[in-house]
């Protein structure tokens, strides 16, 4: 079974190198969340030949500068159409995009925002670049051209190439692109963007609103990341995946981290092991139970917050 996977796989690489594939079948709109601010909303699976992949949450923000894109998305077919919407409501050039982490589902699509405009800067946290660099990038290509049975071919890695971290300030035109992380959150890479003129921040996946999202960092510090998000003066709040909102789209999430988070402590101090505590703790997170992704990656989650627990513990 693993040769054949490995077949499989390297005839999905050798095709996205021979041929691209088609552009996303489905028709998307950019909605307007703010002043100048539009966020592209995506379907909420998971990648699949039928969404052919797209499934984030691509933002676009128009300044006095240009228009920088935040978390292009996961091809160069779903970036195609990111500039498709963007020439529909300006006519001003790109001039710089942010990814919001490693996770490649937010910033394959860099490649198509490079083809057109090759001297627009990509920033991402140090250590996605570093990532990327490592081989998360070919790691992430290849997962998407598998799950969407080839809807991605033609995706290179093109890898964001300028550093930001926390508190880093990024003025572009008339905006403010104040750069917040926290360490370990939804991964030990993410960076938020408040962008304190138009009242935005975006979450990236530190936040899934309808949707609940793996964890690869850690729960405290994604709470804690919410946490500052929800203390900003923000008033519009865009989930990495999921419907944009005001702070709901951040407390939603952040609650039920914390719920799931509180309720794994007090059964862990009670001795009873991960295994059974997911069928204890269903009834404490009934106000989820309907969001994508709910069934699937509950149990995982109970099983991350009780190391994260023990870790602490010893």
């Amino acid at each position: 079974m693993f040769i054949r996977t490995l077949a499989v796989l390297s005839l999905l690489v050798g095709t996205a190198a021979a041929e691209k594939a088609p552009p996303l079948k489905a028709s998307y709109t950019a909605d307007k969340v703010a002043e100048g601010v539009y966020v592209i909303h995506g379907p909420l699976g998971i990648p699949s030949p039928e969404n052919q992949g797209f499934m984030n949450n691509p933002g676009f923000v128009i300044t006095s500068a240009g228009v920088v894109i935040v978390d292009p998305g996961s091809s160069v077919q779903t970036g195609e159409m990111v500039l498709g919407q963007v020439r529909k409501i300006t006519d001003q050039p790109v001039v710089a995009v942010f990814d919001t982490h490693v996770h490649g589902d937010h910033w394959l699509a860099n490649q198509a925002i490079r083809e057109a405009y090759p001297d627009a800067p990509i920033y991402g946290h140090p250590k996605m670049i570093s990532r990327v660099e490592q081989g998360d990038g070919i790691t992430w290509m290849e997962r998407m051209l598998e799950l969407t049975k080839g809807a991605t071919a033609g995706t290179r890695v093109v890898n964001a190439s300028q550093p930001v971290d926390d508190k880093a300030e990024v003025r572009i035109g008339d905006v403010t692109f104040q750069i917040m992380h926290n360490g370990k959150a939804h991964t030990d890479n993410d960076i938020m963007l408040l962008l304190p003129e138009r009242g935005v921040i975006f979450l990236g996946d530190n936040a899934g609103h309808g949707r609940i999202l793996r964890q690869t960092g850690a729960f405290q510090g994604n709470i804690e990341a919410l946490d500052l998000a929800l203390a900003t003066d923000a008033k519009v709040f865009v989930p990495g995946h999921g419907k944009t909102a005001g702070p709901v789209a951040a407390s939603a999430y952040r609650d039920y981290l914390k719920t799931l988070y509180d309720g794994v402590s007090e059964y862990f101090e009670d001795d009873i092991p991960d295994f059974e505590i997911k069928h204890k703790l269903r009834p404490r997170l009934a106000r989820w139970k309907d969001w994508q992704g709910f069934d699937n990656l509950m149990g995982n989650h109970v099983s991350q917050a009780y190391l994260e627990i023990e870790e602490t513990a010893f």
